[in-house]
């Protein structure tokens, strides 16, 4: 991709942590000027403190909050690359109302505020989005219901917004990972043996992937080498989904 990325604008909303935590470094190493948002103020710090993130500015946003986002991206004066990478699970929570709508406000309508928002400023240079899905967009869960609804509408505001959005020359796409060694999930890795044994089974690579390699997924829907792509859902599982078993 050489320098195909560098002199880019890019915000990763929920770029404090995980998979958009490595898509900051690994915008950063293409040559973009990188604005990442977080919710802990704890891993805002961090962040900051991190010489490897020196050139990324963090801020605090909360994507529940439609006032904030709309202030936030307002304060921008270009864009050219949005991940949208905010995200959680609530496991048995979410089959209570107020856990299952906590986790589509923020992985589903968080999304979809930030997409908002950002939209004028992507359309003057046609710039490009990348929205994180799941496995679990198109598997139903039986652990956390909520999550799978979100990241299922997440695939289909994808490819809604790819549809709106062309003739502005905005390029959405959406990128599905598998099972991901993060803080959110390696508590099933290090907790869950059974299920973690599943995960692995099914996975035909044989093991969880690493946050840079989805990042690096994410590197490429917003390159120009995927110019004409848009309305895509790339799945990143190691053969997961393609699994039958």
């Amino acid at each position: 991709m050489s320098d195909a990325l560098a002199g880019k604008i890019a915000v990763v909303v929920g770029g404090s942590s995980g998979i958009g935590l490595a898509t900051v470094a690994a915008l950063l190493r293409a040559g973009c000027a990188v604005r990442a948002t977080g919710v802990s103020a704890a891993e805002i710090e961090a962040c900051r403190a991190d010489s490897e993130l020196a050139g990324a500015v963090f801020d605090l946003l909360d994507v529940r909050d439609s006032e904030a986002v709309t202030r936030y991206f307002s304060e921008l004066e270009r864009l050219d690359i949005l991940v949208n990478s905010a995200g959680i699970g609530r496991g048995a929570a979410e089959f209570e109302e107020e856990g299952f709508l906590q986790t589509v406000e923020i992985n589903l309508n968080g999304s979809m505020r930030c997409c908002y928002s950002a939209r004028e400023l992507l359309a003057r240079n046609g710039g490009a989005i990348v929205n994180l899905a799941s496995v679990m967009s198109f598997f139903g869960s039986p652990t956390a219901p909520a999550y799978s609804v979100s990241k299922g509408g997440v695939v289909q505001l994808t490819r809604s917004l790819a549809v709106a959005w062309g003739k502005e020359g905005i390029r959405v796409n959406a990128v599905a990972p598998g099972w991901t060694d993060t803080p959110m999930t390696r508590g099933i890795q290090e907790h869950a043996a059974e299920r973690n044994a599943r995960v692995l089974a099914r996975t035909p690579l044989g093991r969880w992937a690493r946050p840079e390699e989805i990042a690096a997924c994410i590197l490429f829907l917003v390159s120009p080498a995927a110019s004409f792509v848009t309305g895509h859902v790339l799945a990143a599982d190691g053969g997961y989904m393609a699994n039958g078993v």
